[in-house]
């Protein structure tokens, strides 16, 4: 078993990064759900890193889901930070990260393309699907 760092950027107890198959592969390979609204959080990223759109569009809401993801031709993922993750019910929380990706360049410019930074204040929801409790991410609002 390869042992890369998780994209997501998590570490373990001692400070060091957690591999992928530990951290986020177990939820992006359907080996389990993600147990809180961070590890969604978490292996959300990650999914944008690996373009993996069927991820994405099965942790979204189905009250909230798009009907199709389209990914940044050429985006390069540079890190997640994140800020804060709260419980705010029983079954509901909210997280706030900054994601930053570098986009390609066109073909005709001479740079490596633009840096982006995305910071949200996510929310997300637990239901049950199939008698198990599933965490979605239900919407975000972008902050300055």
């Amino acid at each position: 078993m390869t042992r890369k760092p998780c994209p997501c950027g998590a570490t373990d107890a001692k400070g060091r990064a957690r591999n992928y198959g530990a951290c986020c592969g177990r939820y992006l390979d359907g080996a389990q759900t993600a147990p809180d609204a961070e590890s969604l959080m978490r292996s959300r990223y990650t999914a944008f890193v690996r373009e993996r759109a069927d991820y994405l569009l099965a942790t979204w809401h189905p009250a909230h889901r798009p009907a199709m993801l389209d990914f940044e031709p050429g985006a390069k993922w540079l890190g997640l930070q994140v800020r804060s993750h709260r419980a705010t019910g029983p079954d509901s929380a909210e997280g706030e990260f900054v994601a930053r990706h570098r986009v390609a360049g066109s073909p005709t410019s001479m740079g490596s393309g633009q840096a982006v930074r995305l910071h949200e204040r996510s929310r997300f929801m637990r239901e049950p699907v199939q008698g198990v409790a599933r965490w979605f991410y239900l919407d975000g609002d972008i902050l300055e």
